[in-house]
């Protein structure tokens, strides 16, 4: 951790250390910029980070955020990251009991197979139809809509000229996506495996008025111009570290155990007041990108805060000493968990989660979904745990938000877990908890982090995964040419609450960097 010496003027100083900061320090720093990071944990790296969180057990786990899909090439190449993605061959397996029996989707594997699975379950070609029009679709727009996202903002006419596709247009950006998913698809588990991306991080019913299921649905399609989600190699925090070494290489100062407490402006130069343990030291600079929330944003520099939107979900890491079997044995665990895996996720069992959330009780058969890590990159685990078979589980629930837990977060914690692993069970040839492996202590290996723990651990207000509720991907009043603007002219937002923020992308880091560029020139 460097010394600040005395009171220093930086061209930018960076609030937060994690990935959107680290990117926005890396570009500043390339461009002959002089830059300071303050990071108030003693790392960087933010929701995107590797831990090993069972003790005395080798295995760096992507704790908070664990799948890249937003990440453009652009910013890896511009950077020169030492940084890889893997495909993952199945797409997604959905588990169900028909006629008595179990069963299930499995998408991927080749047009073939995915043809097959759909005539299988749902008795015909025409629910396999509807998926490949609506995707190829989704897929149109990816094209046109993910490069916009590292360009100044497009006005709303523009993103629809680039579109060029009415009915695409419609479904996306104007009409509840209940109605699409309603409209094209009759079987209720296909039309909760389509509405499933519309629900990730975001408390919503599929008939949302204010169309936040949309907006997520958007960007969970849209990403790399595939919507293909890949396994970060090494883990998410490859990625961080790749991030904090470049922005080193390039001259950026990076001080962790720096905490950020006010921050003064008059729109041209700003002094941020920082905290560390031996007491505060203010250092000035030209350009504050805050990446942070906007409440935190607003708490620092004095302005009325926001009201939060809150998180809703669960997240749960584990680690196996194998795969359990499933009922259904047409399936291999090693597929079925190497995509996502989704659990009670059903059109009808989505909407009755969200009614029963709403009202403020814990979903009777809690949604979520699942995936397997180390199937696709066993590079985070120990080679003596490889060999022996283990692997890694990542549990990502839907439809629990923050206020459910206001009255007593360890139990509900605890119950909510209780009943996600039952609606598991359900599906299981054998228990999860035969298999799930023990720590060095002889605990079992797994950790659940509601929405009030994330708040706790990270500062997502209300343990919202976006900062806020996601941005429609086009300039609005305020937002600026690159959707990172304040009211204060040299205070830049570059976290995942600036437009176009949300997931581990590093867009709004880069768009806060040719701001000020730009502002510069």
């Amino acid at each position: 951790m460097p010394a600040l010496e005395g009171h220093r003027t930086y061209d930018a100083v960076i609030v937060g250390g994690g990935h959107n900061g680290l990117v926005a320090a890396a570009y500043l720093a390339r461009a002959g910029r002089s830059v300071l990071v303050l990071e108030r944990l003693d790392h960087t790296g933010g929701a995107a980070v590797s831990t090993r969180p069972f003790a005395g057990v080798d295995a760096r786990l992507s704790r908070y955020s664990y799948l890249v899909s937003l990440l453009p090439k652009k910013i890896v190449r511009d950077l020169g990251l030492t940084f890889r993605v893997r495909g993952r061959t199945i797409s997604s397996y959905t588990p169900v009991e028909r006629d008595g029996q179990p069963t299930g989707l499995l998408v991927g594997g080749g047009e073939r197979r995915t043809r097959e699975a759909f005539a299988k379950l749902t008795g015909g070609e025409r629910e396999y139809q509807a998926w490949q029009r609506f995707y190829g679709m989704t897929g149109r727009v990816a094209q046109r809509v993910f490069p916009t996202l590292t360009e100044p903002l497009p006005t709303r006419d523009d993103l629809r000229r680039r579109v060029d596709d009415e009915e695409a247009w419609r479904t996306l950006f104007e009409e509840p996506i209940g109605v699409a998913v309603e409209d094209r698809f009759a079987d209720d588990l296909v039309r909760g495996v389509v509405l499933t991306d519309a629900l990730i991080g975001t408390f919503a019913d599929a008939h949302d008025p204010s169309l936040k299921q949309n907006r997520c649905l958007l960007y969970h399609v849209i990403g790399g111009g595939t919507g293909a989600w890949d396994v970060p190699v090494g883990g998410m925090g490859a990625l961080t570290d790749a991030l904090a070494a470049k922005a080193r290489e390039a001259g950026a100062v990076i001080a962790t155990g720096h905490e950020a407490v006010r921050i003064d402006t008059d729109g041209r130069t700003a002094e941020i007041t920082y905290r560390t343990a031996d007491g505060e030291s203010v250092v000035g600079a030209r350009h504050v990108l805050v990446n942070a929330s906007p409440q935190a944003l607003a708490e620092l520099i004095g302005d009325t805060l926001p009201a939060p939107a809150e998180g809703a979900q669960l997240k749960v890491n584990m680690l196996l000493k194998r795969l359990p079997k499933l009922r259904d044995t047409s399936v291999d665990p090693r597929e079925a968990f190497s995509g996502t895996f989704h659990i009670a996720e059903g059109y009808e069992q989505l909407a009755v989660a969200h009614a029963q959330a709403d009202a403020g009780e814990l979903p009777a058969a809690p949604p979520s979904e699942i995936y397997c890590h180390s199937l696709t990159d066993p590079t985070i685990l120990g080679p003596d745990l490889v060999e022996q078979g283990y692997q890694t589980l990542t549990l990502f629930g839907l439809h629990t938000p923050a206020r459910l837990f206001d009255r007593d977060n360890d139990a509900v914690r605890d119950e909510l877990l209780k009943s996600t692993l039952a609606q598991l069970d359900a599906h299981l040839a054998e228990p999860l908890a035969d298999c799930l492996a023990t720590d060095a202590d002889g605990r079992p290996c797994i950790e659940a982090k509601t929405p009030l723990d994330l708040e706790r651990d990270l500062r997502l207000p209300g343990g919202n995964i976006f900062h806020r509720d996601l941005s429609w991907p086009y300039a609005e009043d305020g937002t600026g040419a690159w959707g990172v603007a304040t009211r204060h002219a040299n205070v830049l937002l570059c976290g995942a609450g600036a437009v176009r923020g949300g997931g581990v992308s590093g867009v709004p880091g880069h768009n806060a960097a040719m701001a000020v560029l730009e502002g510069d020139d």
